[in-house]
């Protein structure tokens, strides 16, 4: 391993204030749907979760597991096939629709009754089901509490000013002995506007650090030759998991 690139000690970025006034309506997420901008969207599943996965399982079955902006995100399968209850929130539903096709599930779908014009897209094995609705809006479908959130892709596509409420959503859906993994970006945020945007360390604490401990479980090198055109020439991945104080 190559200390330099990896450790979990790398000097994080200064200017944390210049995405502050940075936002991308629903509009635009929905969009980017729409016309296939969705490179931040993984085949093959996120490998750091891959390889904790089990450590995080501890051969536990029936644990409820909560993906934020989960997309189509091959992940929630992973743990419907190990015997837990999906829960996602999307505001795509295209993305949503395309989740279940491209993992040969079906699925019904039906109104959101407390919140007006939305639906919920369940599989018929009853273990998924996906909100689409604004994750803002989803604490009024009292959906209960979760034993795992998956939040890659969610904190770091949150428009800044928009953070804490977010981190309070996801902490009133948290169950008693909890693990929420968490998965942000390390770049330059001078050269690239976001999303996905830059959360430091310490925007973790100041969001979570009252409630949770919070761990940096790894962090790697994720940069790819996509990445150049944001402006910048490296970008890390960080791997947290958040537990009850």
């Amino acid at each position: 391993m190559d200390g330099t690139r990896t450790s979990l000690d790398i000097e994080e970025y200064s200017d944390t204030e210049v995405q502050k006034n940075q936002v991308l309506t629903l509009e635009e997420w929905q969009d980017k749907w729409v016309n296939g901008k969705t490179a931040f969207h993984q085949e093959q599943g996120h490998q750091l979760l891959k390889k904790h996965l089990d450590t995080f399982l501890k051969g536990k079955s029936g644990l409820r597991v909560f993906f934020p902006l989960c997309g189509k995100a091959v992940e929630m399968k992973w743990f419907a096939d190990r015997g837990h209850s999906v829960v996602g929130v999307e505001i795509s539903e295209l993305g949503i629709r395309e989740f279940f096709t491209e993992q040969n599930l079906s699925y019904s779908e039906e109104p959101i009754t407390e919140i007006p014009g939305t639906k919920v897209f369940k599989s018929s094995s009853g273990n998924i089901s996906l909100y689409c609705c604004s994750i803002f809006d989803l604490p009024r479908t009292n959906i209960g509490k979760f034993d795992m959130i998956w939040d890659r892709g969610a904190l770091v596509a949150i428009n800044p000013g928009d953070r804490k409420c977010y981190a309070d959503t996801m902490l009133s859906l948290l169950g008693k002995k909890f693990q929420y993994l968490l998965c942000v970006l390390s770049y330059d945020p001078t050269k690239h506007p976001g999303p996905p945007f830059y959360v430091p360390h310490a925007e973790i604490e100041r969001l979570f650090g009252k409630i949770c401990n919070i761990r940096c479980l790894e962090k790697v090198d994720a940069f790819e030759e996509r990445h150049k055109s944001w402006g910048i020439d490296c970008l890390f991945e960080k791997l947290y998991l958040l537990t009850e104080k």
